[in-house]
C-alpha cells in the first residue's frame, strides 16, 4: 500500500466518523432535555474517546507517512485539510465539550459545537477528495 492510499483509507475512516457524529450523535446530544444533559453528555464524552483515539491516530499515522513519502501539492493539501479538522477538535470542539460539562447546554455552546463539527466534517471530506485526486494523478 502506498502512503497516499493509506492517507485515503485513513481519510475515509475519518469522514465516516465525522459524518456519523454530524448526522446522528450531535443531533441526539443537542436534543437532549436540559435535565438529562449532564448525564448524557458525560456518557457521550467517555464513549466517544474509544472512537476518537483510533480514528485520529490512524489519520496522524497516514498523514505523517504521506508527508514523508509524497510531497505533491495535492497530498500535502489533503493532509492539511485533515490537520485542520484535528486542530478544530483541539481548539474548539474539545474545549466546548469541557464547557458543556461545567456550564450545561447553553444555546451558544451547542451552536459552537455544531458549527465546529460542520467544519470538521467539511475538512474531512476535502481531505479525502484531495487524497483520492492524488491517487488518480
Amino acid at each position: 500500500m502506498s502512503a497516499v492510499v493509506a492517507l485515503a483509507v485513513a481519510g475515509a475512516v475519518h469522514l465516516g466518523f465525522q459524518a456519523t457524529v454530524s448526522v446522528a450523535v450531535y443531533p441526539a446530544l443537542v436534543s437532549t432535555r436540559a435535565d438529562d444533559f449532564a448525564v448524557v453528555h458525560a456518557a457521550h464524552s467517555r464513549r466517544i474517546t474509544y472512537l476518537v483515539v483510533p480514528v485520529y491516530g490512524l489519520l496522524v499515522l497516514g498523514g505523517g507517512w504521506a508527508v514523508v513519502a509524497d510531497t505533491r501539492p495535492l497530498v500535502l493539501a489533503g493532509v492539511a485539510a485533515h490537520g485542520l479538522a484535528l486542530l478544530t477538535t483541539a481548539l474548539v470542539a474539545a474545549p466546548t465539550h469541557g464547557r458543556l460539562g461545567t456550564d450545561g447546554p447553553t444555546p451558544d455552546l451547542l451552536r459552537r459545537l455544531v458549527r465546529s463539527d460542520m467544519a470538521r466534517t467539511t475538512c474531512a471530506a476535502v481531505g479525502l477528495a484531495l487524497s483520492l485526486a492524488a491517487i488518480a494523478t
